[in-house]
């Protein structure tokens, strides 16, 4: 008895993740009203950015998998670089990210990505509540991405070839990423600015169905104060959008004001520099907060925390994203130098 209902628990738990993705209220990258296609290119899916609140454009590391969150953001100086990470949600819902970089030499650096995210297992029923069986859903996404660097600024590009299969029914695209970033000569300034998930539809769910892409654009900026050991970054996304908020005039709720609705297009990071091989990762994400939070209290919803490690020529990333009280996400990222590696076999 105690398995079967631990096993319904863990079904509704994982069924409401899904329905919350699809209507845009699980984190912020989802657009208001749930119109849109292809909703999981815009959830963190590595522990760095995952960490850092979800939303970043601007934050200049040694990490490849940034190029995800702003293809300009992948310097010449990470080619031969390979990365894993790995998301887990609740249940066996969980999301794989794999990226490499290779320099060739005509062309220069490529860097190549795989984000992939299951649903896993859910038990499907009909309107009378009776079992019709299980069912398994996932999106995938393939991404080629390059940069160039004029003098101060790198400009960059992300070829993306989408695909989603939910509970039978497929849709796929071919979307694009345009991003930049200013990289101030002496002080530790970034500026960055990226045009996300513009693109085309080649075929969708259904025949009814109108093709709607998660467009968005995306301007934020990472500086570290000079006798500060912090790197602080401020992002602001939705700006596409007229209004992000969702207010029901017929429950309590209070009706969201000028402040807040600003507030709702804002991600706040912050990286405490302890050692130069061990960093602290700290977000806030206000709207994910507002839309996540209990009516009893926000808890940690919108919250997130990590840190970043390098042991030897690995480096190590590990966050927890704070959604509702007894609910959290988890992510970890592993880095290495895979063609030096490679040369030393040879």
């Amino acid at each position: 008895m105690f398995s079967e209902i631990t096993a319904k628990l863990l079904t509704v738990r994982k069924t409401l993740f899904f329905v919350l993705l699809q209507l845009g209220s699980l984190t912020v990258f989802a657009q208001i009203g749930g119109q849109k296609s292809f909703e999981f290119l815009n959830v963190p899916n590595h522990g760095r950015l995952a960490g850092l609140g979800g939303v970043n454009v601007s934050h200049r590391d040694k990490d490849l998998n940034l190029l995800f969150s702003n293809p300009s953001l992948a310097g010449d100086t990470l080619a031969g670089i390979g990365t894993a990470s790995y998301m887990f949600y609740v249940a066996d819902v969980g999301e794989a990210t794999f990226a490499y970089a290779h320099r060739f030499r005509k062309i220069g650096m490529l860097s190549f990505g795989v984000q992939h995210l299951g649903y896993g297992t859910i038990t499907s029923y009909d309107a009378t509540g009776v079992e019709l069986g299980d069912f398994k859903s996932s999106e995938t996404a393939l991404v080629i991405s390059k940069s160039h660097l004029v003098s101060s600024f790198r400009l960059g590009a992300n070829l993306k070839m989408v695909f989603s299969n939910i509970a039978g029914y497929r849709a796929s695209g071919v979307l694009f990423d345009l991003g930049g970033c200013f990289i101030h000569p002496h002080k530790d300034l970034t500026v960055g600015l990226v045009i996300k998930n513009f693109g085309f539809v080649s075929s969708d769910y259904t025949a009814q169905d109108r093709p709607s892409l998660p467009f968005d654009v995306q301007i934020g900026t990472t500086f570290k104060p000079e006798h500060m050991p912090i790197r602080f970054s401020l992002t602001a996304y939705n700006l596409d959008e007229d209004d992000v908020t969702y207010y029901n005039a017929s429950s309590d709720m209070d009706k969201p004001r000028a402040l807040d609705k600003v507030l709702r297009r804002f991600n706040f990071g912050a990286e405490i520099l302890i050692h130069r091989k061990f960093n602290v990762l700290l977000g806030y994400n206000y709207l994910v907060h507002q839309e996540l939070k209990l009516e009893n209290g926000g808890g940690i919803a919108g919250v997130t925390f990590g840190f970043s490690l390098q042991i030897k020529s690995f480096d190590f990333v590990f966050s927890r994203n704070g959604y509702v009280v007894g609910n959290a996400g988890y992510g970890f990222t592993l880095s290495k130098n895979i063609d030096s590696i490679i040369k030393r076999k040879l």
